[in-house]
Order: structure tokens, then sequence, then C-alpha cells
């Protein structure tokens, strides 16, 4: 039964027509590492919004983000929590530590909301990537291989013809400008410039 991974490696094959099995140009591990690279391009425009509660350790205003993998940013932070209205502390983030910038330290194991950017997965049997946004995924996935191959084919002989690493060059080059453009779009990062960010 197909899978997703599955499903985006034949989906990029028929962008790049390389169908024919016994011949293949790219093997499914190259494309999946295209796959990974471009997947981390769009969840860095479009992230999954991500709430967890974590826990104070009592005299530190330091809180442990170690079990929040893949995380892109750290948005905000409700403490002390369950209050009307919300109570969003000021917080600084360094490597795996977000530490409470508030006046008094906790004195006991307190919850602490974090609201948190994280980024996308796709695996064998399953995706956190929008439906909508799937053909864009593998459409910069196979920019980039085409991209790798242009690099990389001139050098060698090449049963695709003399010309055909310049074909993926071109066709590269093209995807992977739709695929900026789209992400552009998307990115988050932009749209908060403009307008305030609203509650999670």
């Amino acid at each position: 039964m197909p899978t997703p991974l599955a499903d985006m490696i034949a989906d990029i094959r028929n962008d790049l027509h390389d169908n024919d099995a016994t011949a293949y140009r790219w093997t499914d591990a190259v494309l999946q590492r295209h796959i990974e690279r471009a997947l981390k391009e769009y969840s860095l425009a479009s992230p999954i919004q991500s709430k967890n509660t974590l826990t104070t350790t009592s005299g530190s205003r330091a809180v442990s983000l170690s079990t929040l993998t893949t995380l892109i940013e750290v948005v905000k932070v409700e403490y002390p929590v369950d209050y009307y209205p919300p109570v969003y502390p000021r917080f600084s983030v360094w490597s795996t530590t977000l530490t409470l910038l508030v006046d008094e330290e906790p004195s006991a194991t307190n919850n602490v909301y974090v609201f948190w950017y994280k980024e996308h997965s796709i695996a064998t049997g399953s995706t956190t990537i929008p439906v909508q946004h799937e053909d864009l995924v593998a459409g910069g996935a196979a920019a980039y291989a085409a991209l790798e191959w242009a690099n990389y084919a001139p050098n060698r002989v090449n049963v695709g013809g003399q010309d055909v690493w310049k074909d993926y060059l071109t066709w590269g080059e093209a995807a992977m400008k739709r695929f900026q453009a789209e992400l552009n779009k998307l990115d988050y990062r932009r749209k908060l410039r403009t307008k305030h960010l609203r509650p999670l």
C-alpha cells in the first residue's frame, strides 16, 4: 500500500521523468534527502503551531526545552497558567533552556505553557504536510535533485545525451524559483511584520 513518503518520491520521479526502475538516476535514499531539505525550508516558512506544558524547578527561572524536538522558535510563554486574562511574561532562550524573565523565582514545580513552532515531518506511515502543500514540497525536492544532477553530470558519461545536464539545470533553476516564491508567500515571519501576533 502506498505511503506518504513513497507517494512523494513517485511524484518527484514523475516531475523528473525518472520512471525507468531499471535505470533510476536517483535512488530513493537520495530523493528522500532532497525531500528532507525541501521540508526544512517549508517548515521555516510555514511551521506547525504547537503548545506543550513544561514545568519549572523550585528556585530556578530556567525551564528545559529538551523535550521539544524539531523546535524552530518559541513564540510565547504563559506563566503562571490558567489566569484570565492570560499572563505572558518576557523570556529568553539559549540552546535548550528557556529563562523566565520574572521578578520572583518559582518556589515550587509549576506548569508553564509553551507556545512554539516546530518542523514538519514525512515518514513511511504519516506526514504533517497539509494536503494543499504536498505538491509544493515535492516540487522543491525535485528542484534540489535536478540541480544536484546538473552539477554532477557534466563530468560523467551521460547516457541521456551530452546536454541532458543543461536541461536539468534549466528546469531545476526554474522550479527552485517557483518553490522559493511560494515559500515567500507563506512565510509567517513576513506576515508578522505587518500585523500583531494573534493567539495560537
